[in-house]
């Protein structure tokens, strides 16, 4: 896919996602009452925001993440100043890394923190210098594309349908006049059929982001696709690894999404190499329809589509 073609369809994505929910909170507004409605909005922004703002915090605990040492990881700085400058981004992230068992990186940050990049320790030792600087471009393309704001907005407008959906739900299931409960209730019922509609579009509104990020990263680093993809390919293989040694996941559930390989689904390579035979490997993978199906409940694209794109640049 171009990267016209990709812009577009995000922007097609995000003006149906907008216009759906639109529609349907005009719908709840004459049933709710507008007081009722706007206040649920009120609720449903001040608790996303207040969210925003903490999460960082409780990344940082949950991972045990530090600021890097400048002098520990003065090479790790020169990249991400690099980077950062040949991104236009303005201000250099704060460089951070988490003490965690799996090669990862992931960009958040918010007005109270500043913008940051994170980086695993097994991730500075399984990856080569090429290798990390395209993962970090890609890091960096998230926080120049402001991913984190644009898919905060995006997840509270069907956060508030499906919050208004259950409202009119329990009220025609518990009113008293039966015809207009019958109504309330049929009307709840499309409304979280609407609201699951949304998630999966706004889930493949991820998986685009993703794939925007990954061409960020191929623009600003000298063979970005090649080092990029040989990352990828790394990371997904050694979370397997990681799977397959024991290792516990559950600890990593409540923020898969910042993880580039989930670890509780990744799938084995067999094969012995680390270079490029890795990467030929994965993209020579067929998907079964459990991985399509998988990946329509994920943030993130399949590992083999994300590869053959790469591969296709």
């Amino acid at each position: 896919m171009s990267l016209w073609r990709l812009r577009l369809s995000m922007i097609s994505t995000l003006t149906l996602i907008i216009g759906v929910s639109t529609l349907f909170l005009a719908l709840l507004l004459s049933l709710l009452g507008s007081l009722t409605l706007w206040s649920l909005v009120g609720l449903i922004v001040v608790f996303n925001t207040l969210q925003w703002l903490i999460a960082p915090y409780i990344v940082n605990v949950m991972y045990r993440v530090r600021e890097a040492n400048p002098y520990e990881y003065r090479w790790l700085y020169e990249i991400l100043d690099r980077v950062t400058e040949k991104s236009r981004l303005g201000r250099t992230p704060k460089l951070m890394i988490a003490d965690i068992p799996i090669p990862n990186a992931f960009a958040y940050g918010s007005p109270l923190t500043g913008p940051m990049i994170a980086v695993t320790s097994s991730m500075l030792t399984s990856l080569s210098r090429d290798e990390i600087e395209a993962v970090v471009g890609h890091e960096v393309g998230h926080l120049k594309h402001r991913d984190v704001q644009v898919m905060m907005f995006v997840s509270m407008l069907p956060a508030i349908i499906a919050i208004a959906s259950r409202i009119l739900l329990f009220s025609g299931v518990y009113g008293g006049n039966r015809n207009r409960s019958n109504a309330l209730a049929l009307i709840g019922v499309i409304g979280m059929v609407v609201y699951f509609i949304l998630s999966l579009l706004i889930l493949w509104f991820s998986r685009q982001r993703e794939y925007y990020a990954d061409r960020h990263s191929v623009n600003i680093v000298d063979n970005g696709a090649y080092s990029l993809a040989l990352a990828l390919a790394k990371i997904s293989n050694s979370a397997y690894n990681y799977k397959l040694r024991g290792g516990d996941t559950t600890h990593f559930e409540g923020f898969k999404t910042l993880f580039i390989a989930d670890p509780s689904a990744a799938k084995p390579v067999q094969i012995s190499s680390r270079g490029w035979e890795l990467v030929e490997k994965i993209a020579s993978r067929k998907l079964s329809f459990l991985d399509t199906l998988s990946e329509l409940f994920s943030t993130h694209p399949h590992i083999v589509k994300r590869i053959k794109t790469l591969l296709s640049l």
